[in-house]
């Protein structure tokens, strides 16, 4: 094996990575590299030994992308999802750098922009992801100390609050009002009321991930309702709270997941 070709073999575990993400397929992100690979290989990039650096074979990635004029794989990551709102070049300068770790100077080169450019594009990419991602949390609850320190906890971890409610119908109200992304609910309300038949409600009106977060665990097992959500029992830690939301945000919601309507 002559050294240029170790030069590429040495490249190809980022290549593969880059290729899949740039396509959003593993199959159609290997065959990108496989073709780049190829091109190189039969003289397409016979030209000094630095054509064989990552930046040139991320560059040539690029183009060959380019040619087939195919989107990225639709996905229901969120941070897929969200990469793939932002404009093409946005979306692969925020790859380069952050999954790639190449400083935002040679992520320029490979796009053949100038590093002002980039710098400015980067910034945006980044505060449009974190947006996308920023989580709407209802707390239901109607321990006030509680909740207090279940919003902190959110607001701490960059999200958002957008109430606490002690009844169901509190609950309801500010879910049909702010449209929230995750709730924080408890399982014993106020006036009689119970965290599961609102969290069933909301799942019969749209999905809406649901963290239980009770003293009484064992009520959703109870009554066969474990898929409405996971359960975190009283007393919690911080560290609980935020692991949940983290997992919670980053997971997709399935395509179907509305709780069916009850026969009257």
């Amino acid at each position: 094996m002559d050294q240029r070709t170790r030069h590429l073999m040495e490249h190809l575990p980022y290549l593969r990575r880059y290729a899949r993400a740039l396509t959003g397929s593993g199959t159609r992100g290997d065959a990108l590299v496989t073709r780049t690979l190829e091109w190189f290989l039969d003289g397409g990039g016979s030209t000094p030994e630095t054509d064989t650096s990552r930046e040139a074979l991320y560059r040539w990635l690029n183009l060959l992308q380019d040619d087939e004029r195919e989107p990225p794989e639709p996905t229901n990551h969120p941070v897929e999802a969200a990469l793939n709102t932002l404009p093409e070049t946005e979306r692969r300068l925020y790859l380069l750098v952050n999954l790639e770790d190449l400083p935002i100077a040679d992520a320029a080169e490979v796009l053949e922009i100038p590093p002002e450019e980039a710098m400015e594009g980067l910034t945006r990419a980044r505060e449009a992801v974190r947006n996308r991602l920023t989580a709407v949390i209802l707390v239901v609850e109607d321990d006030a100390i509680i909740a207090f320190d279940l919003s902190e906890t959110v607001r701490g971890m960059g999200h958002i609050v957008c109430g606490n409610a002690a009844t169901m119908d509190e609950a309801l109200s500010l879910a049909a009002e702010h449209t929230p992304t995750l709730a924080l609910m408890d399982i014993r309300l106020a006036e009689g009321d119970n965290g599961i038949e609102v969290a069933r409600e909301l799942r019969r009106q749209r999905f809406l991930p649901v963290i239980f977060v009770t003293a009484f665990p064992d009520d959703l097992a109870k009554r066969g309702l474990e898929h409405l959500g996971p359960v975190i029992p009283k007393p919690f830690t911080r560290e609980q709270i935020e692991q949940a939301i983290t997992r919670a945000v980053f997971t997709p919601a399935p395509e179907q997941a509305k709780e069916p309507a009850q026969p009257q």
